[in-house]
């Protein structure tokens, strides 16, 4: 079924009225999939033809794609894409700004502590000392990840557990909006062993300190990257300060295509959205973004990475780690964030005069108002 964008604006605006209080009956939730199918295959649409326009498009083994020299292809990245999947290693429940694309805003006084003096690392909670028996009893992993919330808040506690896996040979990279560095501290966690620091540059929208922090932290680190989810904002104070952030000698820029939850849609109603695979929500501008910034820095030849981490590259995340786990064929942890589809935020794409759908069919009789119930 091709439904018109007609129809579908008509069932959606009903659904956004009325869906929650009841269950959809099967016929409801074929019209809800074939607006979800038809509004994707416009969207992968524009992005094939985007695609195309880059000249020297690269790829890791099909998974992901990116232009620049392969050597500066971040090690972090290549884990979470054909090694054993990406371990989050969480700690601090704190952070110093609040970003409006922030999977807890709003929520941020509220996120959980770990505990005193432990570590979560696959669900379960450890301290220091039992990292030692973790990794005599366990597989060891290709890479971990530092992440939640920001954790320069406390950076000092990481020290001593960053040692402990760089001497078991694990590749390490941590995220931060780079606010809180300072020379000593970043020379610290490189002595400790951490292999890669990734600044979230859009939680300040570029901001001269975090540039200049990136420049500090390459004077110790052998790749450091920037890591952000891709906004108008974001692209536009980028590309004015784009000259000084290619100076730092950064090796690697990972565009994230950002999706949304709960928490954090709000603050981008009335955008035009997309759902990925039945999974995230995404501002359609933002893979958009990222594609104009790859075609740009391989046009003018960049000497730096520009990782394309959209929403695919998400999904095959997902089946990569599923399957280093030893789970089912076609197993994924990929999945939407909203417990049922979010009707109305899906509103403005299908009234938008703009935006069409590829290919249209009328409704079968069964599926018009007046034949089905309401």
């Amino acid at each position: 079924m091709k439904i018109s964008k007609k129809d579908a604006l008509m069932w959606f605006q009903y659904f956004a009225d009325y869906a929650p209080e009841y269950e959809l009956m099967p016929n409801q939730q074929e019209i809800v999939l074939s607006t979800l199918a038809q509004i994707e295959r416009s969207i992968i649409k524009r992005d094939n033809e985007l695609y195309s326009q880059i000249n020297n498009l690269k790829s890791l083994q099909g998974r992901t794609y990116y232009v620049g020299p392969d050597d500066k292809f971040s090690d972090g990245c290549r884990s979470c894409l054909t090694g054993r999947g990406l371990n989050a290693i969480r700690k601090t429940n704190k952070c110093n700004v609040e970003c409006k694309f922030c999977y807890n805003y709003g929520e941020l006084d509220l996120q959980p502590p770990i505990g005193e003096g432990m570590w979560e690392i696959g669900g379960s909670k450890f301290y220091e000392d039992d990292i030692d028996i973790l990794l005599s009893v366990q597989q060891k992993p290709t890479g971990v990840a530092y992440v939640y919330l920001e954790p320069f808040m406390e950076i000092e506690k990481y020290y001593g557990i960053i040692e402990k896996f760089s001497s078991a040979g694990v590749h390490q990279h941590m995220y931060t909006n780079g606010t809180l560095a300072t020379e000593e501290n970043l020379r610290a966690l490189a002595e400790a062993g951490l292999d890669e620091l990734r600044f979230n540059l859009a939680a300040t929208n570029c901001s001269d300190k975090v540039i200049k922090n990136i420049a500090i932290a390459k004077k110790y680190f052998r790749r450091v990257g920037i890591e952000s989810p891709m906004s108008p904002e974001y692209f536009d104070a980028f590309m004015k300060k784009k000259d000084s952030v290619l100076a730092t000698g950064v090796d690697y820029i990972n565009c994230a295509e950002l999706h949304l939850n709960c928490n954090n849609a709000g603050n981008y109603y009335g955008e035009n959205m997309y759902i990925s695979r039945h999974g995230y929500l995404s501002p359609i501008w933002s893979h958009e973004l990222t594609l104009k910034l790859m075609k740009i820095a391989d046009d003018e030849k960049w000497d730096v990475v520009i990782h394309d981490c959209c929403n695919r590259t998400k999904f095959v995340r997902g089946l990569n780690l599923k399957d280093k786990e030893g789970a089912n064929f076609g197993a994924n942890d990929y999945g939407s964030e909203f417990d049922i589809v979010p009707y109305e935020l899906l509103l403005p794409i299908l009234r938008d005069e703009n935006f069409s759908f590829i290919e249209e069919e009328e409704l079968p009789k069964e599926y018009q108002p007046g034949y089905m119930i309401y």
